[in-house]
């Protein structure tokens, strides 16, 4: 077992598919910490948050025949966490989960900001979190993944299973509501 924690996730889960099941368990703990904090950031309000990632590991284990591990574990792992998060927004009915998304169907260029400099991003983070609560959640969504969990555009565009460009839409129009919501507090 010790030499799973130096291999690299997908060779873990080649060990897991070939019947070494506790071999989940190294990946389980490379990716608790972050579930958690995606769960947190992205279901505000959710007491059971922490139950919901342990059904994402759940679903990620009984459907581990199906990965592909020529693949990123990650971007799997984490798209079986979104599905989960959307779902028990659903359930509870406490946001809108639309079904039409503009950002999908008119997507704009992305355009790398100048917020994306490591001290710019540091502030756009600590603003981050005085207001993300009160953006919609497919911004914030994007905005949790990028900033907080420091995954790039074609890695968020997998998990969500959108276009690279809608991406970078919802980075832009989260980062205008955060703006607006602070210059409201001024």
């Amino acid at each position: 077992m010790m030499e799973s924690i130096a291999s690299s996730d997908e060779d873990i889960v080649r060990e897991v598919q070939t019947g070494a099941t506790e071999a989940f368990g190294v990946l389980v703990e490379r990716y608790e910490d972050k579930m958690k904090r995606y769960a947190r950031r992205f279901l505000f309000g959710y007491e059971e948050a922490e139950d919901i990632v342990q059904e994402v590991f759940i679903k990620a284990y009984i459907n581990i025949h199906s990965f592909d591990a020529r693949r990123k574990f990650s971007s799997w792992l984490y798209r079986i966490a979104h599905n989960e998060f959307i779902n028990a927004i659903k359930k509870k009915g406490k946001e809108p989960v639309p079904f039409f998304d503009p950002d999908s169907l008119f997507p704009h260029p992305i355009a790398k900001e100048e917020t994306d400099s490591e001290i710019n991003r540091q502030e756009v983070v600590k603003q981050l979190e005085q207001c993300l609560d009160k953006v919609d959640a497919k911004y914030r969504e994007v905005m949790v993944l990028y900033y907080f969990e420091d995954l790039d555009y074609q890695q968020i565009a997998d998990i969500l299973q959108i276009p690279i460009a809608t991406v970078g839409v919802r980075l832009k129009r989260g980062r205008e509501k955060i703006k607006k919501l602070l210059d409201q507090k001024i």
